[in-house]
């Protein structure tokens, strides 16, 4: 018995000495609470990506789109996009929910409720050499300020429609192609280019990185971050400093892994790691009062600090010794040798009621402690926490039981081949294609609508129909070819450039057709394609089969029958033997 007992008292120590913090919960709540589409990890067809109401609220976090699981938008490809749509206007909307969010929480976001940030602080507990801090990293932090004005605004503003960020460094959007690489056919690989090779390998050395180097994307790369830092010094929620009670130990600069230079600058991302080893209960938390009962906040203590020696050192040497740190002291009265800081729990221990005084080298520090907290006050607190929690739980819960068993999906039926195309309405583009054609009805306007059943099927022609987007490289490239085949078949064959939905707006794929000049004698606006916009609310792409990979193929025949599907790059030679199998029927 006895031994069984012993048994489980060293089970219960090694789980309270294991016990995730406040914080940790809060990061692991965040990540499940904005990813909660579970199923699209494990579904296919149109059940990969939630694309429903909810994607056009932003994540307090890098959180990418096009992740299964993901149930909102990134803030980050949500500001290209609109930066890439804006021409002449601001994007008033993207750029006031990231004021809003860095107005309240600043880089509070970072620390707390980033997905992103919990996956690289869970890879840097993997137990290999470190990289400490240094001046170096410190100047290396502001190369995401470069990332940020380069690829982040200028790219989208400069080449519309190219979120450069997304597309050229985001390792979220690297992990969702993964996912969908896994869930998606072999014809998915016959797109994959130099463009995701470049991507898996930054992947890979963000993740090998983040082993050895504290949050190593978050402090060398994420634009976000970037953003957030702007709002430090006047988020409402975060830690704060207060100077007068500061001694300039420098334990809360030695404790923080980031590269910080004080308490709350840019870098600052309020993990609260520093509240627990100041001395004199300088940093606390701003914002509290309001979240918190007044008196549950741990009052600041009154500390005197009286130095008969007058070396840079005494002021040091009082705050380790007021905080029970032992020092090693040099020759140089001015040099300390620190002992290693132990990390304490994300709340400081309750004041006890105690006055003493030490001295050393002549340095002396007389110390106040206020009154313990009254038993009625910590009832209130428990019981305020547990109400906190049990609410986050029931919306946590509620949110994984409507999204992966009530949520709608995005098509009920998935047509095939040998089905008979649906009946659906897109909006068509301004091309040759277009113009002056009745059954079209599009006189130099977008938003006007084609039905495929009354105008395309009728014309008994053959019809192609391909899904592509603008910033896919190979769904741009073999759209002249489609073209060719178009111009040599004529009005025996009707070719449609789908472009995926609720990527960029009409505007910005209007003007991106004008621009394109692929051979440098034409625009598309030139070509006998018809370009049209497919949306959220019909979904062509998933109602047809597509799982993810762009571009898609889908051709049917004279009678609307489709007779060919295909996921990923067509050649010309490939495209113009299906063509004429569909005309042959």
């Amino acid at each position: 018995m006895v031994k069984v007992k012993n048994f489980f008292k060293k089970v219960g120590k090694w789980f309270v000495n294991h016990a995730p913090t406040k914080r940790r919960l809060i990061q692991i709540y965040s990540a499940l609470l904005f990813n909660c589409n579970i199923k699209g990890y494990f579904g296919s067809g149109n059940n990969i990506i939630y694309r429903g109401g909810l994607k056009n609220l932003c994540t307090p976090g890098l959180n990418c789109y096009s992740c299964p699981g993901a149930v909102t938008s990134c803030p980050l490809g949500a500001l290209q996009n609109a930066l890439s749509a804006s021409g002449n206007t601001a994007p008033y909307y993207v750029l006031g929910i990231l004021g809003l969010m860095g107005l309240i929480l600043g880089r509070t976001i970072c620390g707390c409720l980033c997905p992103m940030g919990l996956g690289q602080e869970l890879l840097h507990k993997v137990k290999t050499p470190k990289l400490k801090k240094s001046r170096y990293t410190r100047i290396l932090s502001y190369f995401k300020y470069v990332l940020l004005a380069v690829f982040v605004i200028a790219i989208p503003l400069i080449y519309t429609t190219v979120p450069g960020f997304c597309k050229y460094f985001c390792p979220a959007g690297t992990v969702a192609s993964v996912f969908q690489l896994s869930n998606s056919n072999n014809d998915f690989f016959g797109m994959l280019g130099f463009l995701f090779s470049w991507k898996f390998i930054l992947l890979v050395i963000f993740v090998v990185g983040s082993i050895f180097v504290y949050r190593f994307f978050c402090r060398f790369f994420c634009p976000l971050g970037a953003i957030l830092g702007f709002f430090n010094k006047i988020a409402f929620i975060g830690v704060k400093l207060d100077k007068q009670k500061c001694i300039d130990c420098g334990l809360c600069i030695q404790t923080c892994q980031m590269d910080i230079n004080h308490v709350g600058d840019h870098e600052c991302i309020s993990c609260g790691a520093c509240v627990n080893v100041c001395p004199t209960q300088a940093i606390s938390w701003s914002g509290a009062k309001i979240l918190l009962h007044g008196s549950q906040i741990n009052k600041k203590s009154t500390d005197e600090f009286k130095a008969n020696d007058t070396t840079e050192a005494a002021p040091k040497l009082n705050a380790l010794l007021a905080s029970g740190t032992s020092v090693n002291t040099c020759d140089n009265s001015s040099e300390l040798n620190f002992q290693p800081v132990v990390f304490m729990q994300s709340e400081p221990a309750e004041p006890v009621k105690q006055e003493y005084t030490k001295s050393a080298q002549g340095a002396v520090i007389t110390i106040s402690k206020k009154p313990a907290l009254s038993a009625k006050v910590k009832k209130h607190g428990f019981w305020l926490q547990i109400s906190a929690w049990a609410v986050a739980l029931i919306v946590l819960l509620g949110s994984l039981i409507y999204f992966n068993f009530f949520a709608p999906v995005n098509a009920s039926t998935i047509f095939k081949v040998g089905d008979k195309l649906p009946d659906f309405t897109l909006t068509t583009f301004d091309t040759a294609g277009t113009h002056g054609d009745k059954d079209y009805k599009v006189y130099n306007k977008i938003s006007t609508n084609v039905s495929s059943s009354d105008t395309l099927l009728t014309k008994g022609t053959v019809t192609v129909i391909n899904f592509w987007y603008t910033t896919c490289g190979p769904c741009v490239a073999e759209l002249p070819g489609f073209e060719r085949v178009k111009r040599d078949y004529g009005d025996d064959l009707n070719i449609i450039a789908v472009h995926a939905a609720d990527m960029f707006s009409e505007t910005a794929i209007q003007k991106f057709i004008d621009e394109v000049n692929n051979d440098k004698s034409e625009s598309w606006t030139d070509w006998q394609t018809i370009f049209a916009l497919d949306t959220s609310e019909i979904e062509v792409y998933t109602m047809l089969g597509g799982t993810g990979a762009f571009p898609m193929t889908v051709i049917a025949d004279k009678e609307g029958v489709i007779t060919f599907v295909k996921h990923g790059s067509l050649d010309e030679p490939s495209l113009r033997n299906a063509v004429q199998a569909a005309m042959a029927r």
